[in-house]
């Protein structure tokens, strides 16, 4: 098996709601390998993305840890800048809406993480271009988000998400927006970054047919993860 990459330990994350606290996530024990694609189900509210948040450290947890690398550095004892660029270098985010920058061009907006991490525009311009090749989206590369259609945008979202080779891609909901030929355009993509360049992939999903397509399915119940 390969070394743990990412591992969550007993991590809880509350809410206070009036004089209540609501317990979303409850002693989650959880790890991603590298090379793994992992999928989390479950119904809305059930603390899948709380979950994924947590784990690519955009939200804090009421108590627990988030350890990475096969040295299971605790990413919270980091400062909000090394966290910063940890997040940019090392993890791929892609959402359910795509955030792409409306006034930028698809590479313009594949270009940007490199830019962040460094790298001269001439770099990251090549990067950009590589990555969207590879993608399939050469041809569109100096379109606005507005026109490409919502497959096309989702592309856009993926190569900028791994232009720097990231460790670990988190994806929640990926093809929520998507209908059915596209979803699955998109998937084989994701799963095609996975086999092909050995990126761990961790999706949060509801979607069953996606979740067929994993190796190893979780199922949050209750701020609880059980093994599907």
């Amino acid at each position: 098996m390969e070394p743990v990459i990412l591992q969550a330990k007993m991590l809880t994350k509350s809410f206070k709601r009036d004089s209540d606290s609501v317990h979303v996530l409850r002693g989650i024990n959880f790890s991603v390998h590298e090379k793994d694609c992992v999928a989390i189900m479950g119904a809305s509210g059930a603390g899948k993305s709380t979950l994924l948040h947590l784990l690519g450290t955009l939200d804090r947890p009421t108590s627990g840890q988030v350890c990475f690398g096969v040295n299971q550095v605790d990413l919270w004892k980091k400062s909000d800048e090394e966290l910063s660029r940890f997040r940019n270098e090392t993890l791929g985010f892609v959402f359910q809406f795509h955030y792409l920058l409306p006034e930028f061009s698809a590479i313009e907006n594949v270009m940007l993480p490199a830019l962040v991490a460094g790298k001269t525009d001439r770099q990251a311009r090549g990067l950009a271009k590589e990555i969207l090749d590879f993608m399939g989206m050469g041809h569109r590369i100096e379109h606005r988000p507005a026109e490409l259609s919502g497959g096309e945008q989702q592309r856009v979202a993926i190569a900028r998400a791994v232009i720097l080779k990231p460790k670990l891609i988190l994806a929640d909901e990926l093809t929520g927006n998507l209908d059915s030929e596209n979803g699955k355009k998109v998937m084989d993509l994701l799963l095609h970054l996975n086999q092909g360049l050995g990126i761990a992939v961790l999706i949060v999903t509801h979607d069953a047919e996606i979740a067929r397509r994993i190796k190893r399915v979780y199922t949050m119940k209750d701020g609880e993860l059980l093994t599907s």
